[in-house]
């Protein structure tokens, strides 16, 4: 069933334009579902199979909904509901998730989906890849060539084929050709991911890109130790008191006092003892060189 919709030109001619109740339906769904949620994802699907997402739509169960919408449809949707700005990531091969996971828990959640996997001719590749030199499984033959020929520095060592020499074959960005793109896969090198690519997240009228998602909660913790670290130094060192610090400048304090009152001789309890252990070492110091000056060493 069509529903008709009457629209008004830039000349003021009135239109009626059909739209199928079906695309009205979706429509209303998506609005429906990112009013509904806190978190609204466009996600990437090239490369995954119909039974692939089935898998993945099944494990998210509970924490995410998958949408599969048409692109334009979905751009129609974003309109009025604040992820406006959501439309720029939709292209390609899209679907729509929405959820209350925190955006970046999400993300990492669905990095954790990915599977390494071949390279296709035509491909852009990701990153650069680097191949190591050692020992390969072929056998001696025709593979040396066909190594040599997709850019791989290979020949015979000891009867058996080697990578000469560790090189980047192919940089990210460009285009790996065919012949590449096999001897990779002979190879067990699989430079590409497959898995839900989160590209872009909408919550509370703000947009996370993945660039923003992708946190390396490695180097995060170790910029939060540093600089935990630094802020106890310059605490310590300008003598300012708090609770981590008070410890560590009662103890310096007192071992500035007790080496004043040493080298200041001050018989004080606490450095009594000391000042006249020292004061026995330095007596039978002079006593030795006495001695031996009336030897006439």
């Amino acid at each position: 069933m069509d529903v008709e919709v009457e629209t008004e030109t830039e000349v003021g001619a009135r239109h009626t334009t059909h739209i199928p109740a079906w695309k009205i339906d979706e429509v209303k769904e998506i609005k429906d579902l990112t009013n509904s949620h806190n978190v609204v994802g466009v996600v990437g699907i090239r490369g995954i199979t119909a039974k692939q997402l089935q898998s993945m739509r099944a494990n998210l169960r509970g924490d995410a909904k998958i949408k599969m919408c048409r692109n334009n449809l979905i751009k129609i949707a974003f309109d009025g509901t604040g992820a406006e700005k959501l439309s720029e990531f939709v292209e390609d091969q899209t679907v729509l998730m929405f959820t209350n996971l925190d955006p970046f828990k999400l993300y990492k959640m669905l990095e954790g989906t990915k599977t390494p996997a071949p390279i296709k001719p035509g491909d852009v590749v990701p990153k650069d890849i680097l191949i190591e030199k050692g020992p390969t499984s072929f056998k001696p033959g025709p593979i040396v060539g066909e190594l040599q020929q997709a850019g791989i520095p290979a020949g015979i060592v000891g009867g058996k084929v080697v990578i000469k020499d560790t090189k980047t074959v192919i940089k990210e960005g460009e285009i790996i050709s065919k012949k590449l793109a096999e001897m990779l896969s002979r190879l067990d090198i699989y430079p590409m991911e497959i898995g839900l690519d989160l590209r872009s997240v909408y919550e509370d009228g703000m947009i996370y890109r993945r660039d923003i998602l992708a946190v390396d909660e490695d180097k995060y913790l170790s910029d939060i130790t540093t600089a935990a670290q630094n802020a106890l130094n310059l605490a310590i060192k300008v003598a300012y008191p708090t609770e981590s610090t008070i410890n560590m400048l009662v103890q310096i304090a007192w071992f500035n006092a007790r080496n004043l009152a040493m080298n200041s001789t001050i018989f004080e309890h606490d450095v009594i003892e000391d000042i006249i252990a020292r004061a026995h070492v330095q007596a039978l110091c002079i006593d030795n060189l006495t001695e031996n000056q009336n030897r006439g060493e």
